[in-house]
């Protein structure tokens, strides 16, 4: 029997990897195995695992309905770029078993029934073969077959524990899909209109004659019509696969020793380059991996503000080897996924490392990322700040960045030398932030505030009531303990700042003062509970 269908479209078998993103976070390291976990977005959950569903937990619940009833629930931000990266090598065992893959999206694909079918001697054998490649992996796959690609994707979401293999036979595809429901479409749109049309199956979207369906629903819905009627225009397309960018460096036994780890990475630092230059690329972003002995691993994300050469790969790896185990401030770049389960004890880890990967977040065409003629970093600049950071460590050469928020410490973010901002930093920044302090802003801000003291005349703590209504003015200032009182000659304030009311970790109630000194100079004032502090001063 020919694998093609009545309308010309080959047959085609898909492999769909139940909750997959959650998979994805499991195999990056970010959630545990076995405990209760869901993936959110947009405040909602999106993917939650077995044992989450046991305690109730269901896709649409809000954060804290879903930990209302489930505790100990794991909850991780659903991130598409660690999908995609996880899939990667999936497919890339699949295609050792089925060439010709096409990724409908992470955790989905197809491929053309016929050719598979041809070498396994049928359908469901090949579909078999795509179900050990996976097993092989310690991966739960489910394979559909059918006349579409929207038939076989709904039979693989049927599949069971049982069978988890659901071949639809040639020309059956229409009844197979005509007692699902309209939700099935994935479109919620047009499935919310259909229902409320009384259309509440694939089989009565499929009974209705084309012209009426594309005269009320329009292209669209002549696509949900076609797909109901098991003649999905889609077909698969196979993808080409990439050539292999990332790098990989494993150590029998393992080093322990962060100088011996950067010699025998050199060669892999450079042939990773030149893989990357032999396609005209280069790489701007760069992700390091490292596994110990152990099982554990780390992985961050590094920076470039032209492109990676070898010798910069091999830096950002003793660098990450050196600050094992110490989160990165908050004020600095936190693109750690994973910190790292070793602790360096100088040039020693008390973990020897079993293997290193190397993978390029982010590339350019490496035409573009030449030494600029006009503005841009030096290069001589650059070299020195980079040799600097060699010598002294990864945090050593800060760079400022505008940030956003109302305290004049959150406007002026540090980052290393070659990183770029946390994401969103920009957007941030170019928020309105009412309550912040306007222009002119103080020359000098201190990176701590200090404590002060501001009195009244009596010498008591000048205190704001709740209205930002004074008991009495301001009339002696001290800058620091040791130090004599100055008289305010003057003053302008209180400006009151209230934020995250709702949160009680972070809610803030703070007044603002700026006063001038006797001895001439203008400070920013912060206050709480007639506590204060210097949060800035003019020069």
């Amino acid at each position: 029997m020919s694998p093609d269908t009545p309308s010309g479209i080959p047959r085609a078998l898909v492999v769909w990897f139940p909750d997959w993103p959650l998979v994805a976070a499991q195999m990056a390291g970010d959630i545990p195995e076995g405990v209760p976990a869901a993936l959110l977005e947009k405040g909602l959950v999106a993917v939650c695992s077995a044992e989450a569903r046991a305690a109730g937990v269901v896709r649409g619940l809000r954060v804290r309905e879903a930990q209302s009833r489930c505790p100990e629930l794991v909850a991780v931000h659903a991130d598409p770029a660690r999908d995609g990266r996880e899939f990667e090598p999936v497919v890339a065992a699949l295609e050792t078993a089925l060439p010709g893959v096409q990724i409908l999206r992470p955790g989905l694909c197809a491929v053309r029934a016929r050719g598979a079918a041809r070498y396994y001697g049928s359908e469901e054998s090949a579909g078999g073969a795509a179900l050990e490649a996976a097993a092989r992996l310690g991966l739960e796959a489910r394979v559909g077959i059918a006349d579409s690609i929207f038939a076989a994707e709904q039979a693989a979401r049927r599949a069971g524990e049982l069978s988890p293999l659901v071949a639809v036979a040639r020309g059956e595809s229409a009844e197979f899909l005509a007692a699902l429901p309209v939700t099935a479409l994935g479109e919620p749109k047009l499935a919310s209109l259909l229902i409320r049309l009384g259309l509440q199956t694939l089989g009565s979207l499929a009974a209705l004659p084309p012209s009426d369906v594309r005269s009320r629903f329009g292209a669209e819905g002549l696509t949900a019509h076609a797909r109901a009627r098991g003649q999905d225009p889609r077909a698969v397309v196979p993808r080409v696969p990439p050539a292999p960018l990332e790098r990989t460096l494993d150590f029998e036994p393992g080093l322990d020793r962060v100088d011996q780890i950067a010699f025998a990475l050199r060669p892999t630092a450079e042939e990773f380059v030149e893989g990357l230059r032999v396609q005209g690329l280069a790489c701007t972003e760069l992700r390091v991996h490292i596994a110990d002995d152990a099982g554990q691993r780390s992985e961050r994300t590094w920076g470039h503000p032209n492109h990676f050469g070898a010798g910069d790969v091999v830096d950002r790896v003793r660098w990450q080897l050196q600050s094992a185990g110490s989160p990165a401030p908050s004020r600095r770049r936190g693109n750690t996924h994973a910190a790292a389960p070793w602790r360096s004890t100088g040039e020693a880890l008390a973990a020897p490392v079993v293997q290193v990967r190397l993978s390029p977040d982010k590339v350019d065409l490496l035409g573009r990322r030449g030494q600029a003629l006009f503005g841009g970093v030096d290069e001589r600049l650059d070299h020195g700040l980079r040799r600097l950071q060699t010598m002294l460590g990864h945090g050593s050469v800060l760079h400022p960045v505008r940030g956003g928020g109302r305290l004049l410490v959150e406007r002026s973010l540090l980052v290393p030398w070659g990183e770029d901002p946390p994401a969103g930093t920009a957007a941030r920044a170019d928020r309105p932030w009412p309550g912040a302090v306007p222009a002119p802003l103080p020359a000098t801000v201190f990176a701590e505030p200090l404590p002060v003291q501001l009195l009244d005349d009596a010498t008591h703590p000048l205190r704001v009531g709740p209205r930002g209504d004074l008991e009495a003015p301001p009339a002696w200032f001290c800058p620091g303990p040791g130090t004599p009182r100055r008289a305010v000659r003057s003053w302008a304030g209180p400006w009151l700042l209230r934020q995250r009311w709702w949160d009680a970790d972070e809610s803030r109630r703070s007044e603002r003062f700026q006063i001038l000194d006797s001895e001439n100079e203008a400070w920013l004032l912060l206050g709480e509970d007639g506590r204060w502090w210097a949060e800035a001063r003019y020069d």
